[in-house]
């Protein structure tokens, strides 16, 4: 199975950086939909969703020409690696609360329950006091940063059915919703963990409020995340972001980051100017959401969509640069994701599966490592729900894989390694 080979060797060749194109689009068209978990029925399926990516599905899924073909190639094992779905903003603003609607944010739907064997299920609810002295530092409201919403937990149980569908009704893969054909690993994050619960509750409703077990690894050195130090990565990323390929987009926008900068309060605040992230990830945040572009009482002003679609465009980029496009990119991403390709390549080499479907939550800097390795390029900014799943098809004693990105095929890994 080459793809095993490519994994374990994460996309050595390295590819030419994109022309960094600043189209002033609007939040919704051909070219990415950043304002509903719902794609438009007047664009293709598979439109990239930045609220909620497009995934497998059985309306638009093609067996491969082995399993039509005398050979009766067979689904062995399926392996789905995704990101959580749509939560709160991550990156708050210094004075947070301003640049939220007065409602705030609303998880009071969305409790994350712990409790031991015997003990009380204890749900978490956020909840800031009006005269907290820094409740200005976060919205109004029962989220706090980076929290799971009622939309995502809605677009998780979606995404839920969506694979009972192919893979048990459409495929007959699946039998039964079951620990012992599902086995599911996640970051240490809660939202991973609802993600996933709310998956399997929507494959089978009896699910629901049953125990489970989710495995999770040790979170300084969680793979999937990935969380472990490592100064030699943070050395060669220092390097490809010293040079012009990296440092000129920053300063042709200058004007850009003034502007957003006017509104959220952040100059000067050295993590809001290395790069978009923070601008990107608390603008997407509010889009899928239905939130309104922030404004500043006390600028004057607020985010124009004009802006918002340039700092997408701007996301994209740095997301390309950082992890295909700059030099020695390729060693970066195996310095920081080497650990969970080998976990992957392991588990996708064994002789016989223990389990029928793997299920692994993660985020977005998860998938992003991922489809780099694979050769998925040039990179987007995964999406809220973004998936790469793995089929493990067996013909006539000789396994292949075809993977799928967002629901897609893709080109180069469609079985016939």
């Amino acid at each position: 199975m080459r793809l095993v080979e490519i994994i374990r060797e994460v996309a050595l060749t390295l590819y030419h950086a994109p022309t960094l194109l600043l189209a002033q689009n609007p939040l919704s068209s051909a070219s990415g939909v950043y304002d509903s978990s719902q794609t438009p029925p007047t664009l293709p399926w598979n439109t990239y969703n930045f609220c909620n990516a497009p995934h497998v599905n059985a309306a638009h899924y093609d067996l491969p020409p082995q399993a039509l073909s005398s050979d009766g190639a067979q689904l062995i094992h399926v392996s789905v690696v995704m990101r959580h779905h749509k939560r709160t903003p991550d990156n708050l603003a210094p004075s947070e609360r301003a640049l939220n609607p007065p409602m705030g944010w609303d998880c009071s739907g969305v409790e994350q329950l712990t409790y031991d064997l015997g003990g009380a299920a204890i749900a978490h609810e956020a909840t800031t006091p009006p005269q907290h002295p820094f409740a200005r530092k976060i919205w109004p409201g029962t989220c706090d940063a980076g929290q799971l919403t009622a939309g995502g937990l809605l677009d998780a149980s979606q995404h839920g059915r969506d694979l009972w569908e192919l893979y048990h009704d459409h495929l007959g893969f699946l039998n039964v919703v079951d620990p012992s054909e599902i086995w599911v690993r996640t970051s240490t994050q809660d939202r991973t963990m609802q993600v996933a619960g709310a998956m399997l509750a929507a494959m089978d409703p009896q699910r629901a409020g049953q125990p489970w077990t989710v495995y999770t690894q040790p979170a300084s050195i969680d793979s999937l995340v990935p969380a472990y130090a490592c100064p030699a990565a943070n050395a060669v990323r220092n390097a490809f972001q010293a040079v012009p390929a990296w440092t000129d987009h920053l300063l042709g926008n200058a004007s850009l980051k003034a502007r957003l900068d006017a509104v959220f309060g952040t100059a000067g605040l050295d993590a809001w100017a290395s790069w978009y992230d923070h601008f990107f990830d608390a603008l997407t945040a509010r889009t899928c959401h239905g939130h309104p572009l922030p404004c500043s009482d006390t600028a004057g002003t607020c985010v124009s969509e004009a802006d918002a679609a340039s700092v997408f465009a701007i996301g994209d980029f740095e997301y390309d640069y950082i992890w295909h496009a700059a030099q020695n990119a390729s060693t970066y991403n195996s310095l920081t994701f080497g650990a969970f390709f080998a976990e992957l390549a392991d588990a996708l080499a064994v002789p016989a599966f223990a389990h029928r479907f793997a299920l692994y939550v993660g985020h977005d800097g998860s998938l992003v490592r991922l489809l780099a390795g694979l050769g998925a390029v040039p990179l987007r900014w995964p999406s809220f729900g973004a998936e790469v799943v793995f089929e493990v098809w067996e013909s006539l004693g000789t396994r292949f894989i075809r993977v799928f990105h967002d629901g897609t095929v893709l080109a180069g890994l469609n079985g016939n390694d």
